[in-house]
């Protein structure tokens, strides 16, 4: 059959028509836009349709208007004048309030018209929220595309976004949605995408509004095989549940041989196409006593239906209720007579859709209401901000950064970016209405006004930088008492409620070789070996102690890691992380002073004497989680430790946590990039496979390195251990994971000491981290709320209370000349 795309059916449902919803009223909840119109010349009552449109200006903020000259072959649809182009930005979305859970029939017309005397038709995506409807080619349908979809909104805003994917200009000329009866058109999952729709007939008429109330397009075929019939009385049905329009109806195709089937044939674009298809069938000829007309429904060898002996004044509605491949890209619909029966089949018409899945989630809903009402409140006027602010990924909203769980769960805003965007006023309270938010950048703008309590209610939020504004007052007492990096414009620190510590001075000092000899007492008490040299015991002042790591002159990358440490640790500040006291950088002598960790390293704390609780080891794991965290999230642009190991993890005197030993870390370079790639550097047994593979590092590397350290620290083995059947502690404890028992993965010291509730989440976090694809894991913020929950339950079992963060032990004062840069 020429001209129709797009094949039918699994089984056919056959349903007479119950009327229990009252005939579509004038117009009633349509939306006609003819995209490009001046306001000023909206509304106007379209000639042919007697339908009203009106301006887009309304739906969308970007887009200029052309003027489009004549295009033959579209009289039908309206008469197009003018279309709106979008030259900026890659995604232009109208926003459109409609009812959520309602059925709608939308349509969206694309006509180029040499609008801008260039000659070049464009090609474009376009996109139904975050995901993507259909792809619009004017280079092959040079005489204007016609995009139609049935589709439930999940929420009470529709947003059709066009997508540019190439050099070419998106245009757009018409708008037009439709509401459709409830419980017609259903699909077993996903919307339909419309084929085509015709009746059968040798007219040339197009049928649509007001002929049918819903406003489809019905389009007339007819073939040589075919015969015609033409209703012989008033084709009069009382129950119509799909509102299939008269003329539809009076006219009818049967096969010009009495003996043949009503074939019907057309094609999909991939033989992957799940097709559904709706047929429409009435009786309009009065038949004789001795005739009968029943036929059978076939489509393919395995798809059939019958038999039918359509009746007069009533409508059968023939549809599947699952979707069906055709065979290869070639759909065949027979109707075929039964031997009983008298007279060939007969079809009135026939609609065919694919179906089209949506699968990605829309943003989390109170996050959109909070961004957008941001947006409002400080007059932005970003172009990148339209459509969903999360999704797709490639599409993010500038200036955000989203988690993403799966294509099913809503994604959340978790960083918010406004710095330099010549905001005005105080800091608007909808901002708290981001639950999620870990960073917020408000500096360099013209806000005034106090720094708000409210922020401090907002669990989430790790980092604020408010600096470069006109902000009065101070900071609220309860915003310092969280755990928070403060960036105001003289000012980056982190503060705890604790006052009563002894402070440790860490205004970055430069010291001589001589100091450096003389806080050590000529280099006189050892703690261990560092990355490029030894550590050794100092003091600062007489009183403060400090480590104090030497460069050895053989280290060949000794140089370079230091100061590489050197100007990450000036920059950036957390509880979690080492505090650099000072360095030493003289000819040949290079020095790094540490703040003193009394109980060293996580690795050899495992393997001494002491043994450590459960819920000692679970606040460790959180502390270094949440320093790393802060690398990821906190800093901009964000930090790769690519050396976390237990070795690297220290310990103070209240077996608190910090991530040391920075000289392998990496900024990642601005403009969004979700990896590097570098010479690969770490620690075998540490190392993430697919950055070894690939030489691709991204955050996602440090995960799976802190996830072998959680691995460590939950079984105590070692990392490396030829002697097992499994050598790595991730290939080991999967093993053991098959057995299904904890207690023979677990650390012995422990001796079964732990809520198994506890253990168990730690653990599949651990094997949820060093999962080989980067894909797959989650990032750090998942980490230290997982870690946190677990650390509840462990707390719940001995009766600890629900805090599971600690107090800061120290606090920091900076001098005014420091300037943070890793923001």
């Amino acid at each position: 059959m020429k001209n129709l795309r797009g094949l039918f059916l699994a089984f056919l449902i056959f349903s007479l028509c119950i009327s229990d919803f009252p005939q579509a009223q004038d117009q009633q909840g349509f939306i006609n836009l003819d995209c490009g119109l001046q306001a000023k010349e909206s509304p106007y009552t379209e000639p042919v349709t007697k339908l009203t449109f009106t301006s887009d200006s309304d739906f969308i903020k970007t887009g200029k208007s052309g003027k489009i000259q004549n295009v033959p072959g579209i009289d039908y649809i309206k008469p197009y004048t003018v279309l709106r182009y979008f030259p900026d930005g890659v995604r232009n979305c109208y926003t459109l309030s409609v009812k959520q859970g309602t059925n709608y029939l939308i349509v969206a017309m694309f006509t180029y018209g040499n609008y801008d005397n260039l000659n070049i038709h464009p090609k474009f995506d376009l996109y139904l929220g975050p995901n993507i409807w259909t792809t619009v080619d004017l280079q092959r349908k040079v005489n204007g595309a016609r995009a139609e979809i049935i589709h439930i909104p999940r929420s009470t805003s529709l947003q059709i976004c066009l997508v540019k994917t190439g050099t070419t200009t998106p245009v757009i000329s018409a708008l037009e949605i439709r509401p459709l009866r409830n419980g017609t058109y259903i699909p077993q999952s996903g919307s339909l995408k419309n084929l085509f729709r015709v009746y059968l007939t040798n007219s040339k008429d197009i049928i649509r509004y007001p002929e049918d109330v819903h406003d489809r397009l019905w389009t007339p075929f007819f073939i040589p095989e075919w015969k015609l019939l033409r209703a012989s009385f008033l084709v009069n049905i009382s129950d119509n549940e799909y509102d299939i329009p008269e003329n539809v109806l009076v006219t009818a195709a049967t096969p010009a041989n009495v003996s043949s089937p009503l074939t019907i044939t057309w094609n999909v674009e991939t033989p992957d196409d799940l097709v559904y298809a709706y047929l429409y069938v009435t009786e309009i000829q009065s038949l004789k006593d001795n005739e009968t007309r029943e036929f059978n429904i076939t489509a393919g060898p395995n798809v059939s239906y019958g038999p039918i002996s359509p009746e007069e004044s009533e409508l059968y509605n023939l549809f599947n209720r699952s979707p069906v491949k055709c065979e290869g890209v070639t759909c065949h619909l027979k109707l075929i007579r039964t031997p009983s029966s008298t007279l060939p089949p007969l079809l009135n018409g026939i609609e065919v859709f694919t179906s089209v899945e949506f699968p990605q989630s829309e943003s989390n809903t109170n996050d959109v209401v909070a961004i957008k009402n941001i947006e409002t409140n400080y007059g932005l006027s970003r172009v990148s901000w339209q459509g969903d602010p999360c999704v797709p990924q490639q599409l993010l909203w500038d200036g955000l950064t989203c988690e993403y769980t799966n294509m099913s769960t809503p994604p959340r805003i978790l960083s918010l970016d406004l710095s330099s965007s010549e905001i005005t006023g105080i800091i608007v309270p909808e901002i708290q209405n981001l639950t999620q938010l870990q960073k917020l950048d408000l500096s360099n703008n013209n806000l005034t006004g106090g720094v708000p309590e409210f922020l401090a209610k907002m669990k989430s939020l790790l980092v604020i930088n408010l600096s470069g504004n006109n902000l009065s007052g101070s900071v609220p007492q309860a915003l310092l008492d969280k755990n928070l990096i403060i960036v105001s414009n003289y000012l980056c620190m982190i503060l705890g409620p604790s006052q009563s510590q002894p402070s440790i001075e860490t205004k970055k000092r430069r010291f001589t070789y001589a100091e450096v000899l003389a806080m050590t007492n000529n280099t006189e008490r050892v703690l261990g070996k560092g990355g490029f040299g030894m550590v050794y015991h100092g003091y600062i002042n007489g009183t403060e102690e400090v480590a104090v790591k030497i460069l050895s002159p053989s280290s060949a990358q000794g140089y370079k890691e230091f100061k590489t440490e050197v100007d990450l640790l000036l920059r950036v500040y957390h509880t979690n992380l080492v505090i650099l006291v000072g360095y030493c950088d003289e000819k040949d002598h290079l020095a790094l002073i540490y703040q003193y960790m009394a109980n060293g390293d996580l690795k050899n704390h495992l393997s001494g004497n002491t043994i450590m609780s459960w819920v000692e080891r679970l606040n460790i794991v959180v502390d270094a989680a949440q320093g790393l965290e802060y690398l990821h999230i906190g800093c901009k642009p964000l930090i790769i430790h690519r050396d976390v190991k237990s070795s690297n993890i220290l310990l103070d005197d209240q077996l608190q946590a910090k991530l040391a030993d920075f000289g392998l870390s990496r900024s990642f370079p601005v403009g969004g990039e979700t990896h590097v790639s570098t010479v690969v550097a770490g620690t075998p047994g540490y190392l993430d496979p697919e950055y070894y593979q690939t030489n691709r590092l991204s955050e996602k590397s440090d995960v799976y390195s802190f996830g072998v350290v959680l691995l460590e620290m939950i079984t105590n083995k070692p990392v490396i251990n030829h002697t097992r059947e499994k050598p790595h502690i991730a290939e080991w404890v999967k093993f053991m994971l098959t057995r299904g028992d904890i207690s023979n993965i677990m650390d012995p010291k422990l001796q079964g000491v732990y809520d198994s509730g506890s253990a168990w989440k730690a653990l599949e976090l651990a094997m949820t981290c060093v999962n080989p694809s980067s894909l797959e894991r989650p990032n750090m913020s998942h980490v230290v709320h997982e870690l946190k929950d677990c650390l509840i339950s462990e707390n719940k079992r001995t009766g600890g209370g629900k805090d599971t963060t600690r107090s800061l032990d120290i606090n920091l004062s900076f001098g005014t000349d420091t300037k943070p840069e890793a923001r």
